[in-house]
Formats: structure tokens, sequence, C-alpha cells
């Protein structure tokens, strides 16, 4: 143990930089939420209700123990690269990875992406469950329309933020560092459930947001580093879907299970355990041998490769083999639009923006913009129960076309989509047509095709920037499908989803843009090497 802790490796890659630290402020976190139960239980012959409650010494107490613990927790575990390069015995020129990336799934593999379902799983349900709290908070609370909607956008500023600074976290200091700090801010998050005023729940609801929002790009990042080329793609893609649809059906199990007897707060105290969970399972989790080759730890890496592949061979190698980039190269957001990457990130950032006002806008108002051509609640409702019963089976389709086909084929192909889906919508309310099919028919291709878009943006971006730069990468372009829903969330305030033709065009429009720079510029990563990406993208003139 002595040894493992003075080098700083790990069987994982990396160890903790300071252990002791780490688990004391874990368990300094975990007190401090703790300390809030108290008040909860003896809220129970209220029906756990807490609005207007006097914080008591030991809930202060434990809302100081949280942030100490967080800082404590963080200084144990980001590594300092700097000091363990220095430490590093063994300098190899470069690593090879194709006989990684050739290798077979084995049982290493298939833990890992248990694992990252299962944090996926974690971190969609955060999101999902506002919108179980949200009557009983709004009831308790006494809060109008306007307050109500106002906790909504603080969530989705607060996981567009964490999206962009969780992926610089972990281009600096390691994937699985930032996935366990992202945990940590779960557990201490969960104090929502006690919070007794609503100027309190927003704040700990944007912090709760920026770690969601933060662990996303971080899970695509990590398994399109770890998985072999030949299943990376497909792998991915089920990664977004089964952690989707999990994350809801848990919060919606959860809120069925608890909410009738413990009220709406008990959903947001799972923060608790649903953390722990991620830390416990956290000696499954390797750190990217790509990211530690990338900053010297040759050796490390080397562990890592030959737990997941078996031998890999070390030495000069070819332009096709090297572990990328030298050490030491700079990450940050400017990179990102240089060279040949500034088209692509604009492409797939202009891409989530679009889908983002799409679902979080177009599809919430469509509902009222249907009653109002003619159709009845009951229909309205309806034909969006049926069309999204109809786009289930679309997730199989983008998994397949996106593992069989192309993967910047599929992407552009469901933007496309997409697209045309919004332009027959303009059609409809320009003309006030009331056809039922054709209704049907372009919300089913909307279904579909925006599911196809979320589902193959972020895992594309995660194949397709380079190792320095991939947790920021992925993590701008998922910060970007938050940011068009923020954008949708005011539109919508100012009424321009209440014009069924206008508000269609607005977003096919950037959409159809964004479909043809990714159509010129991007790149059919299937089945390929990440350095071999990487080599197409830097041999472009």
């Amino acid at each position: 143990m002595e040894q493992t802790i003075r080098t700083g490796m790990h069987p994982n890659g990396l160890a903790l930089h300071h252990p002791l630290a780490f688990w004391c402020g874990t368990l300094a976190i975990v007190a401090g939420v703790l300390a809030h139960i108290p008040m909860f239980v003896c809220a129970s012959h209220m029906g756990y209700r807490m609005a207007g409650m006097q914080m008591d010494a030991m809930m202060l107490l434990g809302m100081a123990l949280i942030p100490a613990g967080l800082l404590m927790a963080a200084y144990g575990l980001m590594p300092r690269m700097s000091g363990l390069r220095a430490r590093d015995d063994r300098r190899l020129s470069s690593l090879q990875f194709h006989v990684a990336d050739g290798a077979r799934l084995n049982r290493h593999h298939w833990a890992l992406v248990i694992v990252l379902v299962i944090a996926l799983t974690i971190d969609v349900m955060k999101p999902a469950t506002l919108g179980f709290v949200m009557p009983g908070m709004t009831g308790e609370y006494g809060l109008g329309k306007r307050e109500a909607g106002l906790l909504a956008l603080v969530a989705l500023t607060g996981t567009t933020v964490g999206s962009v600074v969780w992926g610089l976290l972990a281009d600096r200091f390691g994937r699985r560092a930032t996935i366990l700090l992202s945990a940590l801010m779960f557990i201490g998050t969960a104090i929502c459930g006690a919070m007794p005023s609503f100027g309190w729940n927003l704040a700990m609801c944007f912090l709760m947001g920026a770690s969601a929002g933060g662990l996303l790009p971080i899970t695509f990042t990590l398994m399109a580093e770890m998985i072999p080329a030949a299943h990376r793609g497909w792998l991915l893609v089920a990664l977004g879907g089964v952690g989707n649809s999990a994350g809801y059906l848990v919060a919606a199990w959860a809120a069925s299970l608890l909410e009738p007897a413990y009220g709406w707060r008990v959903l947001w105290l799972l923060g608790l355990p649903t953390g722990a969970v991620i830390i416990l399972l956290s000696r499954m989790l390797p750190e990217s041998p790509r990211f530690l080759a990338n900053n010297g730890l040759y050796e490390a890496a080397r562990g890592v490769l030959a737990k997941f592949a078996g031998t890999v061979d070390a030495g000069a190698g070819t332009d096709a083999g090297k572990a990328g980039p030298e050490h030491g190269q700079a990450s940050g957001l400017r990179l990102l639009l240089r060279g040949d990457y500034a088209a692509l990130t604009i492409g797939m950032g202009v891409a989530g923006v679009a889908w983002g006002l799409a679902n979080f806008g177009f599809l919430l108002w469509l509902p009222t913009n249907l009653r109002a051509m003619g159709m009845d609640a009951a229909g309205a409702t309806g034909l969006l129960a049926k069309s999204a019963f109809l786009a289930l089976p679309g997730t199989l389709l983008v998994i397949w076309l996106y593992h069989r086909w192309s993967t910047i084929g599929t992407l552009v192909g469901f933007i496309l989509l997409s697209a045309l889906s919004l332009l027959v919508f303009a059609v409809l309310g320009h003309f006030g047509m009331r056809s039922m099919p054709a209704m049907a028919l372009a919300t089913v291709a909307l279904l579909v095709s925006a599911s196809g878009v979320i589902a193959t943006l972020i895992p594309y971006a995660a194949e397709l920037y380079p190792v320095h730069l991939r947790a920021t990468g992925s993590g701008v372009i998922a910060a970007s499908s938050k940011l068009g829903g923020i954008l949708g969330a005011g539109l919508g305030v100012v009424g321009m989803f209440g014009n069924l033709a206008l508000s269609a065009l607005v977003i096919a429009a950037p959409m159809l843009a964004a479909a043809l720079l990714l159509a010129r510029h991007g790149i059919d990563t299937r089945g390929r090497r990440l350095e071999e990406i990487q080599g197409m993208l830097a041999a472009r003139p």
C-alpha cells in the first residue's frame, strides 16, 4: 500500500492523491447530509412539510460540513500530474493501442459498461426527478407558474455549466477522478430534500444540475477510450439509450413507491444512497490509458491496457499506433474552435442547441398547438402517446445504423429528418391544415429523429476529439443541448411557440445548417481507432 501511494499508481491507473483526505472529506459530506435528517423526521406529523421551519444548530453544522468535506475530498482525489510524471520510472516514447482496439470484449470491459450504465442511470434520474417533485414543491411553498419555471431554468443552467466545467476538469485531472467528484456532489446536494425555503432549494438545485450535467459527457468519454474500436460505436449509443430510459424509469418508480408515504422531499434525499453507489463501484472504474499516456504516465497506462487487452506492445511504434499527442499538450475551450475542429464543433453545437429548442420548447408546446388547430385535448394527448410508443423501436434503428452503416451519416440523417419534420409542421401551421395522418406522421418522425440526434451527438463527439480535448469537447456539445433547453424555456415565456409555423421554421433553419456543415466536414468513425480518427483530421489540408 505504501508503495502504491508513493508512486501514485493503482491497479486502475492512478491512486488517490491523499487517501486519508478523500475519505475524511467523504465522511464529512455524508455526516453533513445526515445532520439534516432529524428535522425531516420531526416534520413527519405534518406530512413532511418543512416550509418556514427554522434551521436548528445541527442542520447549520451539516451545511458547513458539506462544502468543507467537498474541498477536502477534492484535494485528496485530484492527482497532481506534474509530480506523478516526475515519479514515473519508465519513460516510453509511445504506447501502441492497436492490440487493445483489436481485443475481444472481456469481463473487465463488461464490468466497466455495467458501472457506467449504473452511473448514467443515476445521473439521468436526478433531473428526471424534478418533474415528480414539482407538484409537491409548488404546493408546499405556494409557488406560481413563474417561480416553478424558475426552478427548471436553474436546473438546466446548472447542467449546462456543469457539462463544460466537468469536461475541463476531466481533461486536466482524469476521467475517474471527476466521476467520483460528481458522485460526491450528488451526495452533498441531497440536502435539497430538507431545505425549509425555496431560495435554498434553488441554490442546491443548481449544484445538483451541475453535478448531473458533468457526469454525462465523462461517461461517454471514458467508454470511448476503453472499448475496442469494433464495439465502441454501438455500445456508446446503447449506453445513452439504456441509461436515459433506466434513469426515467427509476425516478418514476421511486416517486410511486416513496412519495405517497414520505412526500416529495424524500426523492431529493435519495442523492445520498445513489451517490454512495457510484463511490462504492469506483474500484471497477479504470482511469483512461489514453489520458495516462497523454500525461506521460506510460507505465500506468500499460498496466491498465494489459488488464483490459492482455499483452500490449510498447515502443516507438508507427503513426497509426501512437497513443496520441505528446504529454503536457494544452487543453481548453479555445482549442475546440481551431483548425478543422472548428467547423465540427460549430456544427455539433448548433445541432445541440436546435435539439434543445425542439425537445424543451416545440414538443412541450405541441399539445397546446394541436388543440389550437382544432384537435380536442384527448385526441392531442392520444396522438403524442401513440407517436412516442411508435418511436421506441427508433433506438434500435439508431444503434444499428451507427454501428453498421455510418456514424456521421446516421447523425446527419437524423438531423435532416428532424428539420424536415419541423418543415412539415410549418406547412401545416401556415395553411391551417388539420390532416390527422399528416400530423401523426410528422409527430412520429420528429420524436424518432430527435431521439436519434441526441443518441448519436455526444457519442460522435466522444470519438472525434483528441484525447487532451475529448472530455472538454464532449462537455461543450452536451452543454449545447441544455443551452437549447434554456432558450426554449425563455422563448416559451415570450410566446414564440404559440405560433406553430414560425417556431418550426426557427428551429428547422439551424438544423439544416448544422447538417450541411457536418456532412461537409465530418468523417465516418465507424470501426476506426481513436488515433486513426485524429490522424485523418490532422492530415486534412
